[in-house]
């Protein structure tokens, strides 16, 4: 079972450490954590805890650290936000592929799904060979799509760390250039694409990605 929490705290060096010290001493395991300031001056962690055993009483030990100023239980990450769907690629196409897959995922979040969407409207071999590689350090990613009418060169490098080395599942529209070729699936239509992305993570629907080896 993971807990979340979140810890209100003075912005200074050394406090992440010493929370971090405290949960590792309790062999308490952190799954996922992100911080942040936030426009008051005051910082923020937002932890996901593995192996708790007193969930009340670490929140109160943790209220006792001279830096912290509140602590509070949290609903996780994948349970606010679920699986997330990526899409990267020119605005035209991007906001076409969102909006398949946008209206695919209503769907399946009313009947108990939690899927969610981000988009990234953005050009250039450089920068979306970058945003390529940083889907890697994203949480919680299942599926990029690749959006756009011309893309290959260092993309296709990056598109391939994220496969073998995340998981992550590729699908691009039927465009010029080597990235389709590196797809797990190719399709022509962007609003399609979108619902096929979807489908693709979703638990309430019946498609298997990698039972499909055409362009659609």
């Amino acid at each position: 079972m993971v807990n979340a929490i979140n810890i209100k705290t003075i912005d200074k060096p050394g406090v992440l450490r010493k929370v971090t010290d405290f949960l590792a001493k309790k062999n308490i395991n952190i799954v996922y954590t992100h911080m942040f300031q936030d426009s008051t001056g005051y910082a923020h962690m937002y932890i996901e805890l593995e192996d708790v055993i007193d969930i009340e009483n670490l929140l109160n030990e943790l209220q006792n650290f001279d830096e912290v100023f509140e602590v509070n239980i949290s609903p996780s990450t994948d349970h606010v936000w679920g699986k997330r769907i990526i899409i990267i690629g020119g605005g035209a196409q991007v906001s076409q592929v969102a909006l398949g897959a946008i209206t695919e995922a209503d769907r399946h979040n009313i009947r108990g799904e939690r899927i969610s969407v981000d988009t990234l409207p953005l050009v250039g071999e450089q920068k979306l060979t970058e945003a390529v590689r940083a889907v890697g350090c994203l949480p919680r990613v299942k599926v990029l799509v690749l959006a756009g009418s011309l893309m290959g060169g260092t993309i296709v490098d990056a598109i391939d760390e994220i496969r073998e080395n995340y998981g992550v599942k590729i699908i691009s529209l039927n465009m010029v250039g080597s990235v389709r070729d590196h797809a797990d699936l190719v399709v022509t239509d962007p609003v399609q694409a979108g619902v096929m992305a979807v489908m693709t993570v979703a638990n309430t629907a019946k498609f298997d990605i990698d039972r499909v080896k055409e362009t659609l």
